[in-house]
């Protein structure tokens, strides 16, 4: 049995002013500049905690041949411009078509993802891929949690598995999980029959953590719905809320063995859990100078984390925003730190000059004017670093990344981790590599919504969901949306959803 893989993952964030290049997914996949296949993604991606980890260790659990033809990334952003999609599309289906025969296909997707010319980017994807492989060819499509699903994209794959995880530390499992479905579907063993639901609801961030109810609660209960006599798998989708097109929002996913009226009657009823949830959904904010309040009021309660979700670059922001950073320094605040903030230009500088000089820096806020004015001071260059490190936490455990040539000033007495590349910091070896224990300090903010408590949670003694600008801003009354679809929850009263 021969099982093809490979897929292009991005969150677009539909607010944000920077395209997203082919260069982007280049430099972000780390595969090469034609995003090579085959023995790169065995040698990046064996053992790790990611999805394509995942069907490696479920290709060889199931006995069978994994070819992966091609794996790409980029840092979540603006629109994928039209010559980048069509690009990687194109090399992908063309090294489809030089593997052929083979058996299946397994496709890496995010969810998320919109290009100029295709609104439901992944649903384009994935028809191209069956325009080459038939109708009767069993395609096998991994989300994350964020995804944006559409009836399109639903009818083309026969199984849809998502993410169960917000911090997303289940992708080797869902990978492993898709793996070994697919290889039963091929033998002959389960005829999968999928059902979607597209619900009227759209949620932010923060409230969609499975670390913390509602969502812990209702997780726990899809699992227990995955136990059940015929179902073979079921997914919650909570959608990306930062992408202005019809599809934005919650939905779910049932798949059950053979059985339509058993999937139609689980889609209703995970369709109904969800929606009773709707209220409790909501975040709670809270500003910088409420949590440096709660930091010297509470100095027993240890790490305190403001989490900078309007800036977290996981969900296309800039993360070069400076509102936290200015009022550290106004209030004079000590043990404090804010990381990563995204400035190739200050990195370059502080490198120049090297560890110990004193050098006039303006920092952040250089991408737009939505979140905060660039920091403009001397600053301490107390230590530098190449930027590389491996995942050591439970997200990508094992995946190796690169912030670039980084470097760790001392501005106003705040310790800011500079970066030279965007990457949201979610876990501790990012402040590691650069000279920072999180549990010597008092108060870290981080340029991240949710993924950091996977990692940095169990550090902390208190952590704040931020209360700053920015178009990740978790408060849907900063967006104004033209394309959404109408109505739906909160925008528009709905008492009630008949399905």
């Amino acid at each position: 049995m021969r099982i093809v893989s490979g897929g292009v993952q991005h969150e677009t964030n539909t607010f944000s002013k920077i395209p997203t290049t082919l260069a982007d997914f280049v430099r972000d996949s780390n595969c090469g500049e034609t995003l090579a296949g085959g023995e790169t993604i065995f040698e990046r991606f064996r053992g790790t905690g990611s999805i394509h980890g995942g069907y490696i260790s479920g290709a060889e659990a199931a006995g069978f041949e994994l070819v992966p033809l091609l794996c790409a990334k980029a840092q979540p952003s603006g629109l994928v411009e039209k010559t980048a999609f069509d690009t990687m599309l194109g090399w992908f289906v063309e090294r489809l078509k030089e593997e052929q025969p083979f058996d299946g296909v397994l496709l890496d997707l995010h969810g998320a993802m919109v290009a100029e010319h295709h609104e439901d980017a992944e649903a384009a994807f994935v028809a191209a891929v069956r325009d080459v492989v038939g109708a009767k060819m069993p395609i096998v499509v991994t989300l994350d949690l964020h995804a944006n699903i559409s009836a399109r994209l639903a009818e083309l794959a026969d199984v849809i598995i998502g993410f169960d995880t917000y911090p997303h530390v289940d992708m080797q499992d869902r990978g492993h999980e898709a793996a070994e479905l697919i290889a039963r579907i091929v033998k002959g063993e389960i005829t999968p029959v999928q059902e979607f639901r597209q619900l009227p609801l759209i949620t932010l961030p923060p409230r969609q953590c499975t670390l913390r109810d509602p969502m812990q609660t209702l997780m726990a209960r899809v699992h227990q719905m995955e136990q059940e006599a015929g179902v073979l798998t079921a997914t919650v989708a909570m959608g990306f809320p930062f992408a202005d097109i019809p599809d934005t929002g919650a939905s779910i996913m049932v798949t059950t063995d053979g059985d339509a009226e058993l999937a139609r009657a689980k889609a209703d009823e995970l369709a109904g859990w969800l929606w009773d949830l709707r209220d409790e959904l909501q975040p709670e904010l809270t500003t910088i100078e409420d949590a440096m309040t709660y930091a010297n009021d509470h100095p027993d309660d240890g790490l305190v984390i403001f989490a900078d979700g309007s800036d977290n670059p996981g969900g296309g922001a800039p993360c070069d925003g400076t509102i936290a950073l200015h009022a550290l320094i106004d209030a004079g605040f000590k043990g404090g730190v804010v990381g990563v903030i995204y400035d190739p230009e200050t990195a370059a500088q502080a490198h120049r000059a090297g560890v110990g000089a004193t050098i006039p820096v303006r920092l952040g806020g250089k991408t737009d004017n939505l979140h905060g004015a660039p920091v403009e001071r001397d600053a301490y260059v107390r230590a530098l670093c190449d930027g590389k490190y491996i995942y050591r936490g439970p997200m990508m455990h094992g995946v190796q990344d690169n912030l670039g040539p980084t470097a760790t000033l001392i501005v106003g007495g705040v310790e800011v981790v500079v970066s030279s590349q965007r990457r949201q910091c979610f876990d501790a070896e990012m402040l590691r590599i650069a000279g920072v224990d999180p549990v010597a300090r008092r108060l870290l903010v981080l340029k991240s919504a949710v993924h950091f408590r996977a990692d940095f949670g169990p550090l902390a003694g208190r952590i704040f969901d931020a209360d700053t600008p920015g178009i990740h801003r978790p408060d849907l009354a900063a967006f104004d949306f033209q394309r959404l679809r109408r109505p739906i929850y909160p925008l528009d009263d709905l008492a009630q959803w008949m399905g």
